[in-house]
């Protein structure tokens, strides 16, 4: 039996495909097809397709690597011949026949299906350590699942001081990622978060401003309120006493 499925996303397609397993007891194969994609012109497609027995994987393709991968004995025979036949030719024109064509025909349609990032950049304290800053981005909210998040200096992609955490289920089909920073402030440059994600045609970028910390501006924020808060209750208080002071009869000594 064949279902090709197509999951409301624009960065994943399935094609699972089932065989045998008439009843419990029985031994049954499942293969997994994946079209992964990140950037708008499909260039960076990569399609994956998975073999597992009893929900053991024994062999996959890959198209960035071109070939057929064996796990165990029987998965590497099985890859070897595989690989040597015209199998081989036809799971690496997968990537254009079935994923680019698919997800173009129906790219437009899943668009609609998704929520766009809540993006928050926030000030981390952190003790000790080989750097003083640590800087963390926040994805709340979005659908579908996949999302890329990236560090940008000036411009320039970073890839060294940062750790990620893997997407998170918020429970009601929207997701959350957080992803953190360490690095040496430098005056005059510009640090700043790149999301990727399929509810946007163009990364997004978030830059940070260093000039008002986070604490700082709680600060502030708590500090104003107690100012409004405190000129609120004067005026209510003067209010009163003239009130007050109006009612009153003076008596002449």
């Amino acid at each position: 039996m064949s279902l090709l499925k197509h999951l409301s996303c624009h960065l994943i397609f399935t094609l699972p495909v089932f065989i045998g397993a008439e009843s419990v007891n029985e031994y049954y194969t499942t293969r997994w097809a994946r079209c992964i994609y990140s950037s708008p012109d499909l260039s960076d497609m990569e399609y994956i397709d998975s073999y597992y027995f009893n929900k053991y994987l024994f062999t996959e393709f890959n198209s960035t690597l071109g070939r057929f991968v064996g796990f165990g004995e029987y998965g590497m025979k099985n890859a070897e011949l595989w690989n040597n036949s015209t199998f081989l030719q036809r799971e690496r024109a997968n990537v254009d026949a079935g994923c680019r064509f698919n997800i173009r025909t129906k790219e437009t349609a899943v668009r609609f299906k998704t929520l766009k990032p809540k993006v928050i950049l926030s000030l981390v304290k952190q003790a000790g350590g080989r750097h003083p800053s640590v800087l963390m981005c926040s994805a709340y909210e979005f659908y579908p699942q996949h999302i890329k998040v990236s560090w940008l200096r000036d411009g320039k992609l970073m890839t060294s001081e940062v750790t990620a955490t893997m997407e998170m289920a918020n429970g009601d089909w929207c997701y959350q990622i957080h992803s953190e920073l360490e690095y040496t402030p430098k005056s005059g440059e510009k640090i700043s978060c790149m999301v990727e994600h399929a509810s946007s045609t163009q990364p997004m970028i978030y830059d940070w401003d260093p000039s008002i910390p986070e604490s700082e501006n709680n600060k502030i924020a708590i500090g104003a309120s107690g100012l409004v808060l405190g000129i609120i209750t004067a005026a209510a208080g003067l209010v009163y006493y003239k009130k007050k002071l109006a009612g009153r009869i003076l008596v002449p000594n």
